[in-house]
């Protein structure tokens, strides 16, 4: 005789709590503050935006933007209980973010090691 196989009723709802986190309305902020970049390539920006309205009014928070942004812009957010996290190293993300001074040090480092008496 085959043994009865048990299923779990799983629902498709998403993880844990999100259905508490997410409100049904978008709620406006305001960017004070561009933070710098972060992402693998840079293309995302981290700013500190003002909340204008819903539960955390006048609350102050990190967020990252993908795409053009500026101080003035308002975002629109879906959830305004998470934040950012703090972008750790001094290092601006990106393929150009060496500063002139650093290339002119590198470079001359290069040429006064090479066998070239330049």
């Amino acid at each position: 005789m085959a043994k009865e196989q048990r299923t779990k009723n799983v629902s498709q709802q998403g993880s844990k709590g999100s259905d508490k986190i997410v409100t049904e309305e978008a709620v406006s902020a305001v960017v004070e503050e561009i933070i710098g970049r972060t992402g693998f390539r840079g293309e995302i920006t981290q700013v500190k935006c003002l909340v204008q309205a819903g539960r955390d009014k006048g609350r102050s928070m990190r967020r990252n933007v993908k795409g053009p942004i500026r101080i003035g812009d308002v975002l629109m957010l879906r959830e305004t209980e998470i934040e950012a996290r703090r972008i750790k190293s001094n290092i601006t993300k990106g393929s150009y973010s060496w500063n002139g001074k650093r290339i002119i040090e590198i470079i001359e480092w290069r040429i006064g090691s090479s066998n070239f008496g330049i």
